[in-house]
């Protein structure tokens, strides 16, 4: 502003000293202007335009990278593709605990002699016709806790292992080793506290913590509700199950939606509820330039316009909204006209929104946005020039008020 003022201030002079300078002074402060415009970056557009875009595409600048533009048949072909598999099919159901012992679990071992009761003791009980008739009464232990070396000390049986086993296993092998030392032994066995069988309930659930789960079986939706449920609604939830080294994740609605998905939990599965995990991010003239979270049942191409405001009418270029995406190669083979670079990773895929073509918008709707899209706006080239025939008025006019005062005097 200060070199166009410097010039504007030389086209009054020169009109009042020598009008025949004027035109010479004007074109002399034009070419400030623009020289200060160069400087300070105000005639350039923030980002690439359409056609750097496209020409970035066409020359391959980027190993893979192809601008194609988007229409309702690539839309629909994208959407077709089948989604991440779901509980049921990446980890699915577990067996209730109860039936498998870990170390740290509390036995109840109960063990029945027939009479006459050798080991562990016998009753009796007089008749009418004073006569004693003998009968067997239960052997019960205190509860015996699963060592780290995951055995249990058994009277007459020995160490008997217990971790990883289930309670119709155990009670077969102390059968087995009380057998010939015991009179027809008989054993039951059941967990009396559980200190192994837990799952961890983490994320936007009103109580986080461990819970334990029963021989019931508990589900993935009763764990939820045991924590509290979420604190967002439920439709903006999604849920992911960790398993081991196995973790799936779905949103919470399509749970409820689809009973299979519900599985029956293991001990250590950790379940952590996200509220609007994936996120998409827009540049340019859009009405707000920031990140943008969406919930994991989806969001589709024209909804997210929507929510990023639409676009800025006096600067957006509307053939000029472009999508920036990792895609597969097996997604994208047969869209791209030119062979997919051999790579068995992520190929840049830019899509070119072309806001001009109605159709465009039925293909907004079937195209589906993913976590970590970019969405960028191009100014429009009438914007870029107005732009700077604004900044030619703010700084020529000031001038000519001073040369028609100093005119006037």
């Amino acid at each position: 502003m200060t070199l166009g003022f410097s010039f504007s201030s030389a086209v009054a002079l020169s009109r009042y000293v020598n009008p025949r300078l004027s035109r010479v002074a004007f074109a002399a402060a034009t070419l400030g202007l623009l020289g200060g415009c160069a400087s300070t970056g105000l005639s350039s557009a923030v980002g690439p335009s359409r056609g750097a875009v496209i020409k970035a595409g066409a020359e391959r600048q980027i190993a893979g990278m192809e601008v194609i533009p988007l229409t309702n048949a690539i839309a629909q072909r994208l959407s077709s593709f089948a989604p991440n598999p779901g509980f049921a099919d990446a980890i699915g159901d577990a067996r209730p605990v109860g039936t498998i012992v870990g170390i740290g679990d509390s036995l109840e071992i109960t063990i029945w002699e027939a009479p006459p009761a050798v080991l562990f003791g016998a009753g009796s009980f007089e008749t009418r016709i004073q006569s004693a008739i003998q009968t067997s009464r239960p052997g019960t232990f205190p509860e015996t806790m699963v060592g780290p070396s995951g055995a249990i000390t058994i009277p007459f049986a020995g160490q008997v292992p217990a971790a990883g086993r289930s309670l119709r296993q155990i009670e077969q092998t102390i059968v087995a080793r009380l057998r010939g030392k015991a009179n027809q032994p008989q054993v039951i066995v059941r967990i009396a506290r559980n200190a192994t069988a837990n799952v961890a309930v983490v994320g936007e659930v009103n109580t986080s913590g461990r819970f334990p789960l029963t021989p019931r079986g508990e589900r993935l939706l009763d764990v939820i509700a045991q924590a509290g449920g979420t604190k967002q609604p439920l439709e903006r939830m999604t849920v992911q199950v960790t398993r081991g080294a196995t973790t799936a994740t779905m949103p919470l609605e399509a749970v409820v939606r689809d009973a299979r998905h519900n599985i029956v939990l293991e001990r250590d599965d950790i379940v952590t509820a996200m509220f609007q995990p994936n996120s998409f991010v827009v540049l340019g003239a859009a009405g707000k330039n920031e990140e943008v979270r969406f919930e994991g049942t989806g969001l589709t191409l024209s909804q997210a316009l929507g929510r990023l405001g639409g676009l800025q009418d006096m600067r957006a270029d509307p053939r000029g909204v472009f999508l920036f995406r990792w895609e597969t190669a097996e997604r994208m083979r047969g869209l791209v006209a030119s062979p997919l670079p051999p790579t068995v990773g992520p190929i840049p895929v830019v899509f070119q929104v072309d806001l001009k073509q109605p159709e465009t918008f039925f293909a907004a709707q079937n195209f589906a946005m993913k976590n970590g899209d970019v969405i960028f706006i191009s100014n429009s080239p009438a914007s870029d020039l107005q732009r700077f025939v604004s900044l030619i008025a703010s700084t020529v006019l000031p001038a000519l008020s001073v040369t028609s005062t100093v005119r006037a005097q």
